[in-house]
């Protein structure tokens, strides 16, 4: 390769200096534009001698003219992408011992093509852990490198998580948004071999179009609905109206429902579920310091899925799936935080 770190360079589709502060591969560097870091080919660069050689002398300044409330020019992401918010990956390529394209990382990019200034909380997870987590602002039509993952960890099932807020409140908008993405080894595979037909170099995930609007709140004629035969109360004696307190609440699909041998797999799993959200909006209401669900040991697919809502419940202090005496390990503990 004829470019070295610490290179000058000039892109050839719009005469900008830069310099190179890393090597990708062979085909492939990242360059430093103005502080704005962003990979680019090495056909698309060139030392800035030559322009330097050629170019005219520039015409004499012309006499400065001022100008109030001139805006600042806006930064451009170096991704061109549709409208949204996107999560972008760029494999880095290296040589293995016989001589052919291997990815090493994933360079990670948060890519804002709206109009709002975003505040974001980013969290990582392996295998249900949380490894790295980043908080931050991304402004308007811009990019935010994050971080770079080992390639190898994809085998690890990661989990991108993401709180999103408005830097500048609006009323007309919701408080935050939130959202999850999870990759999987061979999603991501099938994804670099397009890469690579297509002579492309990243791949992204759109995260949102549109930051959401703040729902309408919703109102209830309570008059109607007593008349419907539903039981209403005042609300300084609704806890006397709530079910009893449970601090063990077991979700083996025979204790939820007498004609459980009638259902599919999928309806048992979601009446589970149903049961779960229920019992945990009971435990929050009369303020119980913790909850114990019963979910068995069995394929664990009913406890992935509790594990997963826990993850994203705020109110959720710290859960664990441990041996209990009473239920072994088919149970976890969940502790609140008021």
């Amino acid at each position: 390769m004829k470019f070295q770190v610490g290179d000058k360079i000039i892109l050839l589709h719009s005469n900008e200096e830069g310099e190179i502060i890393d090597i990708i591969d062979n085909k492939m560097v990242m360059v430093n534009v103005d502080g704005v870091k962003f990979p680019a080919y090495t056909d698309q660069i060139d030392f800035p001698y030559f322009k330097n050689f050629t170019q005219k002398k520039p015409d004499p300044p012309k006499s400065k003219k001022f100008v109030d409330n001139l805006k600042p020019e806006r930064q451009q992401s170096k991704f061109k992408l549709d409208k949204g918010v996107w999560l972008v990956f760029f494999p880095v390529f290296d040589k293995d011992v016989f001589d052919d394209d291997v990815v090493e990382t994933l360079k990670i990019y948060l890519v804002n093509q709206t109009s709002d200034a975003l505040k974001f909380t980013y969290l990582v997870n392996y295998l249900g852990d949380p490894e790295f987590e980043l908080k931050n602002e991304i402004i308007p039509h811009s990019d935010f490198y994050l971080h770079d993952i080992a390639f190898e960890r994809l085998n690890d099932g990661p989990r991108f998580d993401f709180e999103f807020s408005l830097s500048k409140p609006d009323r007309k908008k919701s408080d935050y948004f939130e959202t999850t993405l999870k990759l999987r080894a061979r999603q991501v595979f099938t994804k670099i071999e397009e890469l690579k037909m297509k002579q492309e170099a990243s791949f992204s995930y759109l995260l949102f179009e549109h930051y959401p609007d703040r729902p309408p709140e919703e109102s209830f004629d309570l008059g109607k609905l007593a008349a419907s035969g539903y039981k209403v109360y005042e609300a300084k004696n609704f806890r006397s109206s709530l079910e009893p307190v449970r601090t063990v609440v077991d979700l083996h699909i025979e204790k939820l429902t007498d004609s459980w041998s009638r259902l599919s797999n999928l309806e048992m799993l979601d009446l589970q579920l149903k049961a779960f959200e229920k019992y945990y909006e009971l435990a929050l209401l009369h303020h119980q310091p913790m909850l114990i669900v019963v979910h068995g040991v069995g394929t664990g697919r009913l406890r992935d899925e509790i594990h997963d809502i826990l993850r994203n419940k705020k109110e959720v202090k710290s859960f664990v799936n441990q041996f209990h005496p009473s239920f072994g390990y088919g149970s976890t503990e969940i502790y609140f935080q008021y």
